[in-house]
């Protein structure tokens, strides 16, 4: 009896994390996004990032461990927008640079769970879940993030 208690608390205290890690990102994550709507009059895919980025960290906070996936992916596609706004030498408004950059370092968190975010996108597409798999979505993630910073750099 005592083994079973010993061996179910280590996984107990695995899900208490997770749970606080799944609060944390889906919070930064819903700042980010609420910081990042009034910036996006003036730029290519901001506004509709953002309002993905906003549902996707509702649904994380809800308990859907699964919307890490697309918090993930929103704040990867949200970055170079913010990143714009918040190092233009054009912008004079300095209130705009400071939510620009302040939607940026609650950007953090969910980007550096992308690991976690490869994990529940494989599941989400149905495939099956395996290291090889894991670390191909791992790939194309890294790569989405590549595309998106460079791709406002040549057009």
């Amino acid at each position: 009896m005592a083994d079973a208690v010993q061996s179910a608390a280590p996984r107990a205290l695995a899900r208490t994390r997770r749970k606080r890690s799944d609060l944390w990102i889906g919070t930064t994550a819903l700042v980010a996004s609420m910081l990042a709507l009034p910036l996006a009059q003036s730029s290519w895919h901001g506004p509709e990032v953002a309002s993905v980025l906003a549902v996707a960290a509702t649904a994380m906070l809800a308990g859907q461990r699964w919307a890490i996936a697309i918090v993930v992916l929103a704040q990867l596609l949200l970055a170079p927008t913010l990143a714009a706004r918040g190092f233009s030498p054009g912008l004079d408004l300095w209130p705009g640079r400071i939510a620009a950059l302040a939607a940026m370092m609650a950007s953090v968190p969910g980007l550096l769970a992308m690991r976690r975010a490869a994990a529940a996108l494989v599941l989400v597409t149905g495939r099956r879940r395996t290291r090889e798999t894991c670390r191909k979505f791992h790939t194309a993630l890294l790569a989405v993030g590549v595309l998106a910073v460079i791709a406002p750099l040549i057009f």
